[in-house]
């Protein structure tokens, strides 16, 4: 079984920055993908950028490239997701995920493994 642990939420004002981590353990990790996606109530969990787990392949969504950058530490077992410039509408819960098919993905329905979510507030 994979656990998956966020950390590093919090409230921030506009035009600051955030670093999220994503903490894994459980099996022998080596997923093929790795993505972080946000969800605010009653709206859908939306994809906010991957990784792969071998490489240098990343994708982000529109809205935030440019400010915001995924990393991944292979030793560590764990993926961060720098966050600048941060705005208002950035504020949901933030999930990371992980899939063990390699490639790369964009929709949650993608990813297998889960974390809680850590909350990140944005203020004007």
């Amino acid at each position: 079984q994979v656990q998956l642990v966020e950390s590093g939420g919090g409230l921030v004002q506009a035009g600051g920055s955030l670093r999220l981590s994503c903490a894994a353990s459980g099996r022998t990790f080596r997923p093929g993908v790795m993505g972080w996606f946000r969800q605010v109530p009653e709206k859908e969990r939306e994809f906010v950028a991957a990784i792969r787990w071998t490489g240098d392949s990343t994708t982000y969504a529109d809205s935030v490239k440019g400010r915001f950058t995924i990393s991944r530490d292979n030793a560590k077992n764990t993926v961060n997701l720098q966050m600048n410039s941060l705005k208002p509408e950035d504020t949901a819960i933030y999930y990371c995920a992980a899939r063990f098919i390699d490639g790369i993905y964009n929709a949650a329905r993608q990813y297998d493994y889960w974390g809680q979510g850590t909350q990140v507030t944005v203020s004007s």
